[in-house]
């Protein structure tokens, strides 16, 4: 297990982030949380970029701290996402675990014309809600790639035609190998953003 988390973190592991903002209900977005390069002990942070002035990063900024959720619900994946959510509750039902975390800034950019900030993610207080047996339904999958590539659309350094290539596979593996909740994913990225699919 990744020191203090409950989970095991390695490469990029998706999660969602729910962030308390000024109306005190709490966002809910996808975040990709870098596990450190190493296994030999060092003290590197998890860390996780948010790009732009979005939600999660006006909170991070004016809180310092947020929820980070491990589900393997793919609508709520997809609606955090891409689309923009509030809760009343930080922990949604779906998650199988959480972690509430503080963050610090520790980087900061620009790729393009878009503002990215790195921030280190240090858990405070951690729960697992269910243990599951793992599956593997690649409907999952292709839905988190699908919002990765729908969300560079419109981003002048992606190749457009490349990405909307994807999506048609992508939707053609949800609709091959998902479930209800993966179709109803995909039907999610299909009205929150430019793709014709």
């Amino acid at each position: 297990m990744s020191e203090g988390w409950p989970v095991e973190l390695r490469g990029v592991t998706e999660s969602v982030v729910t962030t308390l903002g000024p109306n005190d209900r709490w966002n809910v977005a996808a975040l990709g949380l870098h596990a450190p390069e190493s296994d030999d002990g060092d003290d590197s942070p998890v860390t996780a970029r948010t790009w732009g002035r979005t939600r999660t990063w006006r909170n991070f900024r004016e809180r310092g701290e947020g929820v980070v959720q491990f589900t393997t619900d793919s609508l709520d994946f997809a609606e955090a996402a891409m689309t923009v959510r509030e809760e009343s509750d930080p922990v949604l039902p779906s998650a199988d675990a959480w972690a509430r975390v503080t963050v610090d800034r520790i980087d900061a950019g620009a790729d393009g014309d878009t503002q990215w900030v790195e921030w280190a993610l240090d858990p405070e207080e951690t729960a697992v809600e269910r243990e599951t047996v793992p599956t593997t339904n690649r409907g999952y999958y292709a839905v988190v790639e699908a919002t990765v590539a729908a969300s560079r659309l419109d981003v002048p350094a992606y190749d457009r035609a490349e990405l909307e290539s994807r999506l048609d596979y992508f939707a053609d593996v949800v609709e091959r190998c998902g479930g209800e909740r993966e179709r109803a994913a995909m039907d999610v990225v299909r009205d929150n953003c430019s793709w014709d699919g």
